[in-house]
């Protein structure tokens, strides 16, 4: 249930500047974000979530390859998308922070440009992280999938989730659950950090230790797409699964 002093989130920060190396050579040519999946850049697909939660608003960061990533931005007329330049990467951290000016002063969902995820029976991701987010609480709540059920690419037990909620990252990463690039925070994190390159993992670690950082497991299918084999694979998963749902219709 919606906690009655906080709206759902109307804007949104997708990551996309990154140089996507482990991806080469599909990044030798495209931003990793517009690597598509059974044809579609993996962005349509993290657009359409955030359309479906009723979040419009997006600012997106742009630095390798950024021109075919301006054409694919302007082809979502349905959205209103800010295009945040860094001349110089500035990291997940430093990024976001250029870019607050557009994102208003209220929490916004913040993904990694490269997520893919299917939803699962409760509904949008995006949904369940807003219902859940208590900003009297919370500064940040991780999207987290449970390393049990990463069958088609390799899961990294980043974090712990505690019975109260509380995410707890595991330094040696044998963690139960793998983070999902996908969360909420309140821009309040930003204060006092100063601009520049820094990674948002700082301020995940700060709100830690602050008891202010939040896991919420996902109940559908996550893919960490990090190299060329992870993209066939999923691929493949989901050309099989298109091809399972319309025997089924």
């Amino acid at each position: 249930m919606t906690h009655p002093q906080f709206n759902t989130p109307t804007h949104a920060f997708v990551l996309a500047a990154g140089l996507g190396t482990r991806l080469r050579p599909h990044t030798d040519t495209l931003p990793k974000p517009l690597v598509p999946v059974l044809g579609r850049p993996l962005l349509d697909y993290i657009f359409d979530h955030l359309k479906d939660a009723g979040v419009k608003n997006i600012t997106v960061n742009l630095h390798h390859k950024p021109e075919p990533l301006r054409i694919y931005l302007t082809s979502r007329p349905d959205l209103s998308i800010s295009q945040s330049f860094e001349e110089e990467l500035l990291d997940t951290g430093g990024g976001v922070k250029k870019a607050l000016p557009t994102l208003g002063d209220q929490p916004f969902f913040m993904i990694n440009g490269d997520a893919f995820w299917l939803n699962g029976p409760e509904g949008s991701a995006f949904t369940r992280l807003a219902a859940e987010f208590d900003p009297e609480t919370m500064d940040i709540l991780l999207l987290l999938q449970p390393i049990t059920r990463m069958e088609l690419t390799e899961g990294v037990g980043d974090y712990d989730l505690l019975p109260n909620g509380h995410a707890v990252r595991s330094h040696d990463k044998t963690g139960h659950q793998m983070f999902a690039g996908v969360r909420l925070c309140h821009p309040r994190i930003f204060e006092g950090i100063p601009d520049g390159k820094f990674s948002f993992l700082h301020l995940m670690d700060k709100a830690e230790q602050a008891g202010r950082l939040y896991g919420l497991e996902h109940d559908g299918d996550w893919h960490h797409i990090s190299t060329p084999e992870d993209l066939a694979a999923v691929n493949q998963a989901m050309a099989d699964k298109k091809s399972e749902d319309k025997k089924g219709e």
